[in-house]
């Protein structure tokens, strides 16, 4: 068995037919269920405009949650930069961490967190999207608010990458690294790679750490793996095909003919015959470690 220590991704799926404010209660009874099997963290994704995803800003998810668990970490994963302002961001995280000492992470990216171009110029009132200088001093404001504006106990800061770029800003500012694996899986290994040989030491980590996040479906069986992978499956291929976002279908609506061809075969990997994760149909499951090892969290 591998000895790593295990996190989730919670997007806030709003299923089809359900209420925005359903996908707040799951967010609650995912994390406290997380917290009850002994997941290290739970970061919660920000996302804009979308119909299958809730615009839940993931300071007050955390906020939320961390009040209903008590050993889990919490987190955004990630807040994007571009969309706020630095000392915002710091101010708010460093408040969740010394209301919950030890417990709060700060995952930071860089997407806008949707695909309808008006609302990704709302959230950069008005401007271009960030270039990269913009983006990394957005960063470095935000580490340098945060020792600013410290109450005392500092969030855990990560930076997201998908890129090899990503992970050589990550390396240049000593940060943890978190990778999408599940976005550029043909990339980890030589990003990664590039992250361990420049990282650099530094207040916020004495050595390179990994996290990498994959996607996963957890059932009893195969057969009930492949129906909750399905939806999200017919979410990508339109994507791909270029139709945009839909509202997400429910496993039983995407198992009808007419929605079913429009997905392919799960990419994902599956657990079948294992013991359960909690309901995970609306959130990507990922995989945490140290490289190498660190002090512990």
């Amino acid at each position: 068995m591998i000895d790593l220590p295990l996190s989730a991704l919670e997007i806030s799926i709003v299923e089809a037919g359900t209420a925005p404010a359903a996908a707040l209660g799951n967010c609650r009874r995912t994390a406290q269920e997380l917290d009850r099997l002994g997941y290290h963290r739970l970061w919660f994704a920000e996302h804009h405009h979308s119909p299958a995803i809730g615009a839940f800003p993931p300071a007050l998810l955390t906020a939320h949650t961390a009040a209903a668990t008590s050993g889990l970490r919490l987190g955004p994963g990630g807040v994007l930069a571009p969309n706020h302002a630095p000392i915002t961001v710091a101010e708010q995280f460093a408040t969740l961490a010394a209301l919950h000492p030890g417990r709060i992470d700060l995952g930071i990216g860089r997407g806008p967190g949707t695909f309808h171009e008006p609302t990704a110029r709302a959230l950069r009132r008005g401007a271009d999207p960030a270039t990269d200088d913009e983006y990394r001093r957005d960063v470095a404001a935000t580490l340098d608010f945060l020792l600013d504006v410290s109450f005392g106990e500092l969030p855990e800061p990560w930076l997201l990458a998908s890129s090899n770029a990503g992970a050589e800003l990550a390396a240049s500012l000593g940060l943890p690294v978190a990778y999408a694996h599940h976005i550029r899986p043909d990339n980890t290994i030589q990003a990664l790679e590039r992250y361990r040989a420049a990282f650099r030491p530094s207040p916020w980590s004495a050595v390179p750490r990994v996290l990498v996040c994959v996607e996963t479906v957890c059932a009893d069986t195969e057969e009930r793996a492949a129906e909750l992978a399905r939806p999200m499956d017919i979410i990508k291929a339109g994507l791909l095909a270029g139709r945009g976002e839909t509202a997400f279908p429910t496993p039983a609506d995407a198992a009808r003919p007419r929605l079913a061809k429009r997905s392919g075969k799960p990419s994902r990997p599956s657990s079948a015959g294992r013991p359960a994760a909690p309901p995970t149909r609306s959130r990507a499951v990922s995989t945490a470690s140290p490289s190498p090892p660190a002090p512990t969290n």
